[in-house]
């Protein structure tokens, strides 16, 4: 009998043991993740004596308050960086969400194939892309600039607004645009005040994967930039002799935006929830 209250008394904690090892672990792995994050964060308040920005040295918040006043080529490349990105989200979710409905909702001649060809560009590593893209522009006689750079980047975007938005469609309840249609509503009308609104958040979510994608890509961007320079492109150049902390201010400045974006689509996700009735309510 007493081995088998200790065993008892036991249970319990071995129960609490095993429910702490999958939170346990997981703040271990959201820790490894935001780590390099982090220190990023700190040392655009470091407080250098030199030129590397390798080690803290002091506190200091002259980064921040002169961000863009030390370093011009630095704030031409951050300001090509956002300018593509931007351009290449807009365009890049536009025609990847019109492919993603296409291949959703229609059946066409060749529409297997296309389906297969949509993930190559998101199989194939980056340097064969970028190679085969420079090789591309030379032989057609293209100038490599921020047109260049700009069009790699809408091609290899499309295929993952492309995944994105079909993925949000497969769940999608088609008899609610039968309703609108049956009282009265065009195809236009049914897709912007039916469609449209219920697909956004996967569209929304789309746009932020190409934008993270467009202003994060080096290797493609080393291929066709040609003598345009973006923010990775400064910064590995910069790299070789001593990565200034603006760089970090800057850095911390595209991920607060970026986490902006995500809690936005976060809230918008909730809402949507909230507003979706439970099915015993239909």
């Amino acid at each position: 009998m007493a081995a088998g209250a200790v065993r008892e008394r036991r249970s319990p904690m071995r129960v609490r043991a095993a429910r702490a090892i999958l939170p346990v672990y997981t703040a271990f792995v959201v820790a490894y993740l935001f780590l390099p994050i982090l220190v990023m964060a700190i040392f655009g308040f470091n407080d250098i004596k030199g030129r590397f920005n390798f080690t803290w040295q002091g506190f200091t918040l002259e980064h921040w308050l002169n961000v863009f006043n030390r370093y011009p080529a630095l704030n031409d490349a951050l300001r090509n960086s956002l300018l593509i990105a931007l351009v290449a989200t807009v365009v890049a979710t536009i025609l990847g969400t019109l492919v993603g409905l296409a291949l959703t909702r229609y059946e066409f001649r060749g529409r297997g194939p296309i389906n297969l060809l949509i993930f190559l560009p998101i199989a194939t590593p980056e340097i064969v892309l970028g190679a085969s893209l420079l090789a591309l522009f030379v032989s057609l006689g293209i100038a490599r600039d921020i047109v260049t750079i700009l069009i790699a980047h809408i091609m290899f975007n499309i295929s993952y607004v492309v995944v994105t938005v079909r993925a949000r469609l497969a769940g999608f309840d088609r008899a609610l645009e039968e309703a609108a249609m049956d009282l009265g509503a065009d195809e236009w009308t049914t897709f912007r005040k039916v469609t449209f609104p219920l697909i956004f958040p996967g569209i929304m979510a789309a746009g932020l994967l190409a934008f993270a994608l467009s202003i994060d890509d080096f290797v493609i961007t080393q291929f066709t930039a040609g003598s345009t320079l973006t923010f990775p492109l400064w910064v590995y150049g910069a790299s070789r002799i001593g990565v200034p902390p603006q760089v970090n201010v800057m850095g911390t400045m595209i991920f607060a935006i970026a986490l902006v974006g995500i809690l936005g689509w976060i809230l918008l996700q909730r809402r949507e929830l909230t507003a979706t009735p439970a099915p015993s309510d239909r």
